[in-house]
């Protein structure tokens, strides 16, 4: 059964995702083509996953000699979050550029966790995050055995997760005080941050919506 699906998923497997088949086929394709591509989805989101899971991402860092030119366009059109969406063998698209390590891989790494981790830790405002996860993506590029350059990737996507946690902690608790306040509710004169996160509902509401996104982001995010 298994076969079988896989041989179904082969066959004409890209005449839905037109997307992927320009990645597919990057030496022969342009910059302007995945762009113009792209913008031509009706609904990008649905376009953006095979039925092996893969994003275009998937595709082109599993090609030989992925484009440079083309990742640049994956990076400007596509939501950034696709990055951290995984194939049917649980694997990040950028797993595959970790694996098959080139010099050209290298700096197609560089590029995609600086737009997945840093931008996003750059708008938070959270410069020791950052500076954190900066140290470890260089230790990651530094790295020639396979073996540890695999580990050290796996502890800053593990990492990075934490920070993804934290960071939709506080957004939530924020929103859950604002919605108190505009719907009348005052905070209570002389009350700390403790006491007025019980007032608002944020004690009740974050850790059920927290198992959720242990869903989402899991424990080790390439395990």
């Amino acid at each position: 059964k298994k076969a079988k699906t896989i041989v179904a998923g082969l066959v004409g497997r890209f005449d839905k995702f037109p997307v992927h088949r320009l990645c597919y086929d990057h030496s022969a394709t342009t910059a302007e083509e995945v762009r113009q591509c792209i913008e031509d989805q009706n609904k990008l989101e649905e376009s953006l996953v095979d039925e092996f899971g893969m994003t275009p991402f998937h595709i082109l860092f599993s090609t030989a000699e992925p484009s440079r030119e083309l990742l640049k366009v994956l990076l400007e059109k596509c939501p950034y979050y696709v990055l951290g969406w995984k194939d049917v063998n649980d694997k990040l698209a950028m797993t595959y550029l970790v694996s098959n390590w080139t010099p050209g891989n290298k700096t197609l790494l560089q590029m995609a966790l600086e737009s997945w981790m840093f931008s996003r830790l750059e708008r938070w405002g959270a410069a020791s995050w950052l500076e954190s996860m900066q140290n470890k993506v260089q230790d990651i590029l530094g790295e020639d055995d396979k073996e540890q350059r695999s580990t050290l990737f796996c502890e800053a996507c593990s990492e990075f997760a934490q920070y993804e946690t934290v960071e939709a902690t506080s957004m939530l608790e924020m929103a859950l005080r604002k919605g108190k306040l505009e719907s009348g509710g005052q905070q209570p004169p002389g009350a700390n941050r403790e006491e007025y996160r019980i007032g608002c509902g944020s004690d009740v509401v974050i850790p059920n919506v927290l198992q959720f996104l242990d869903d989402i982001v899991g424990p080790d995010p390439i395990d």
